[in-house]
């Protein structure tokens, strides 16, 4: 079987093997947080195996310490956008929005394995996966709500559609980690596996999808999805503008202030 190897920038990898291709992102950094170059290779990764036909099964993973602590706060690129005039914060604000949908739109089978944590853009990309796997000791989490902000990177509907909008009030608003456990008996993940085993699950899934017939595959993937999303942009459409306008909150900075300060305390102690 023809193994092929594509580097897309610093931080994504991918690799064909067959009719498999597994992407990993990895920012060589235990947090592996979603910075705007990790966001813009993680789209252009997609958008290059969207190209290919000869692929019929994609897995997702992140670094074997955890999947991604979510958006990087730290990131210099993202603290200048509030520097910047209001239609080129708008249009830099599609960064994780467009991520997230390039990833959703792909017609293959979608896998993503997840290992120790999940959070906040790991989330949200995670669910614009097809099917998530998890390591038993992982946990997923949205931190946005108490930190001031919304959920945005049209999330809330792919939430809902997973889970149901009382689990989703739960998972989205209280901020709480949600162990793999329960995050499978929510359906937020579909299996959960002894850890450091995700990647592997999620290959020999791969496996089986990539024996199905390409064209009945692809079709059948955008029926179903076609039927569980045709709300989904009407009812998050707006969330970018709903992120630049809590982000004029004094709460929100307070909150944010405080979270990066502990940040750098742990790191520190460490």
């Amino acid at each position: 079987m023809t193994t092929a190897s594509t580097s897309i920038g610093e931080f994504v990898h991918i690799t064909r093997e067959g009719k498999v291709a597994t992407v990993v992102f990895d920012r060589g950094h235990r947090t592996n947080a979603l910075s705007c170059q990790a966001m813009r290779e993680l789209t252009h990764a997609a958008d290059l195996l969207d190209t290919e036909a000869g692929i019929s099964t994609i897995v997702l993973t992140g670094r074997i310490d955890g999947f991604s602590a979510g958006a990087d706060l730290k990131d210099p690129e993202m603290a200048q956008r509030a520097t910047l005039p209001l239609v080129e914060q708008r249009q830099a604000l599609r960064l994780g929005p467009d991520m997230c949908r390039a990833w959703e739109k792909l017609e293959q089978i979608t896998i993503c394995a997840i290992e120790q944590f999940c959070i906040g853009g790991g989330v949200a990309l995670a669910i614009s996966c097809d099917i998530r796997i998890c390591g038993e000791g992982a946990h997923l989490r949205l931190p946005e709500v108490p930190l001031g902000m919304n959920m945005s990177w049209n999330s809330n509907p792919r939430t809902v559609n997973l889970v149901g909008p009382a689990k989703a009030k739960l998972f989205t608003i209280l901020g709480e980690p949600l162990s793999a456990t329960k995050a499978e008996q929510w359906g937020l993940v579909e299996e959960v596996v002894p850890n450091g085993q995700a990647l592997d699950a999620a290959l020999a899934l791969a496996a089986r999808f990539a024996q199905v017939p390409d064209v009945p595959l692809r079709m059948t993937k955008q029926s179903i999805n076609m039927t569980a999303q045709a709300l989904n942009l009407a009812t998050s459409y707006m969330d970018r503008d709903q992120f630049a306008l809590a982000a004029q909150s004094p709460e929100q900075a307070d909150a944010i202030s405080s979270f990066l300060t502990s940040s750098n305390s742990n790191t520190q102690t460490k």
